[in-house]
């Protein structure tokens, strides 16, 4: 059996958005995931549905797997013909152990790659505002383990040359012995009112930092309750904090928003809301699939040309349409010249993408709104055709069918409720992570209530709820909770600018 090949991967600092594009190609592609503590769990995502995912994570000195065992576990697996991905945090050779875990896969010819990632002492003190270089305050940095292997005899660190090099000094897991790091700089002559900082989570949603003089740094640190992980920074270069901390500025920063939309859809939400700082947990109360029973929708298809226009409520409508027009061998054009409409903008933009320009969209983007916009257009003796979802509500075809409308509305797709994930979100909820829940549909909150009981819900009485429409608000408040932030626009965009102004005032 050929041997297989161990890709020791730099994870990155937390953000998935800085994990590498060769990284991303081999994880996508390997047999088997080996992952560290702080290597980001969203990036598993990338691996491949029928990946073999092992966590071997350290935390504090809490080992799930000796280091010994994890290299015995790569080699192991190497030679059973598997690809491996080697997930690690930050860069495999920068105080990962990647290169211990290289020489012993060297020893036993097994065939590796290393795939260098962004270092949190690059990324981490960037987000803070901390430049590790500066023409007016540090020309060189030094990078050094605050956690030395505690088998040497001896520190290796030269601590006279560092308090006398005027470099950026950064020290990697140090928070531990952060007081004797300040110590030992400072008896070897550094000045205890130097500048420092501390950088916890560095890039990710948890991000904080600190600043304070190096002999204050630690008081402060347990003032305001920093603990590991921590980047620690010694150096002129703090000062900058104050004025170049972007990443801290963004107004969700620190903010647990639970995303109940379907699997296919949490993607846009999710990103807009994580661009602004939120930490999303990603709980698809509902799943999509298709409906079993082709033969009405099928049986419609074939008498398209009866029809005058065809009303499309969701961008699932759209999409589960085209699938059936597509089993049958059709595209676009089978259309022909009726008129189509859609519920709103999400719906015409999946409907443009198709070749399709919707001839009428409401002003506000509810069934109601669009059914009054096409009554005003005549209804009476039209044709029209509905695919939709099998739970949709009736308030669209018994409308247009009293104004005269002959109405067939067809089931293209069903939303089921989704269960998995239950507990993890109900934790997460105790352990006072999670400020809102988003809803954008009625059957998201149907679907993730019947989950997740309301009774559940009000056991937190801070928790938001935010609503893309009054619909989906009266839905939620039919179960007995409250909708606390609802746009004007019933867009997705619009829910994400009232989720910031309503949660991005207070501070995380």
């Amino acid at each position: 059996m050929r041997t297989g090949t161990v890709y020791l991967i730099g994870a990155g600092p937390g953000d998935p958005g800085l994990f590498t594009l060769r990284g991303k190609e081999l994880l996508s592609a390997c047999d088997v995931v080996i992952y560290d503590y702080l290597a980001n769990p969203e990036l598993l995502s990338l691996a491949r549905p029928d990946a073999e995912i092992i966590y071997v994570g350290k935390k504090g000195g809490d080992h799930t797997l000796p280091q010994a065992e994890i290299t015995r576990l790569l080699i192991e697996t190497a030679r059973r013909g598997k690809s491996v991905a080697r997930l690690k945090g930050g860069d495999p050779y920068m105080f990962g152990r990647g290169a211990e875990e290289a020489e012993e896969l060297a020893a036993e010819n097994i065939d590796f790659e290393v795939v260098p990632g962004i270092s949190s002492a690059l990324a981490a003190t960037a987000y803070a505002g901390i430049p590790l270089t500066h023409r007016a305050y540090a020309s060189s940095v030094m990078l050094a383990t605050g956690h030395e292997d505690p088998g040497k005899k001896a520190s290796a660190h030269n601590w006279e040359a560092m308090a006398a090099s005027n470099s950026t000094l950064v020290f990697f897991m140090g928070m531990k012995n952060l007081p004797l790091i300040a110590a030992k700089l400072i008896a070897a002559g550094l000045a205890p009112q130097t500048p420092a900082a501390l950088v916890q989570w560095g890039t990710t949603p948890h991000h904080r930092s600190l600043v304070a003089s190096l002999e204050t740094l630690h008081e402060k640190a347990i003032e305001k309750g920093f603990s590991a992980p921590c980047l620690i920074i010694v150096g002129e270069v703090a000062r900058l904090h104050d004025r170049l901390a972007w990443f801290e500025k963004k107004p969700l920063l620190g903010k647990g928003i639970v995303v109940t939309r379907s699997r296919e859809q949490n993607s846009l939400i999710a990103e807009h809301l994580s661009r602004l700082g939120a930490k999303i947990y990603e709980y698809p109360a509902i799943r999509v699939e298709p409906c079993r029973e082709y033969a009405p929708i099928h049986e419609a298809i074939h008498r398209i040309h009866e029809y005058d226009w065809i009303i499309f409520t969701s961008a699932n409508s759209v999409r589960f349409f085209w699938e059936h027009l597509d089993l049958l061998g059709l595209d676009s054009r089978a259309l022909g010249m009726a008129k189509a409409a859609a519920v709103g903008p999400a719906t015409a933009e999946a409907l443009k993408v198709r070749g399709i320009r919707a001839d009428y969209l409401p002003p506000r983007f509810v069934a109601e709104s669009l059914a009054q916009g096409l009554l005003s257009q005549g209804m009476q003796g039209k044709n029209i055709l509905i695919p939709r979802a099998s739970s949709a509500r009736t308030i669209l075809p018994d409308a247009l069918t009293a104004a005269g409308a002959r109405v067939d509305a067809v089931t293209v797709y069903d939303t089921l409720p989704e269960v998995n994930g239950r507990q993890d979100l109900i934790n997460h909820l105790q352990a006072g992570e999670i400020q809102a829940l988003s809803f954008a549909s009625s059957s998201a909150v149907k679907n993730f209530l019947s989950v997740i009981p309301p009774e559940i819900l009000r056991q937190f009485p801070a928790l938001r709820f935010a609503c893309i429409g009054p619909v989906t608000a009266e839905t939620l408040e039919q179960h007995g909770l409250p909708c606390h932030i609802m746009p004007e626009v019933h867009t997705i965009p619009a829910l994400v600018e009232a989720i910031t102004q309503n949660l991005g005032t207070s501070a995380p």
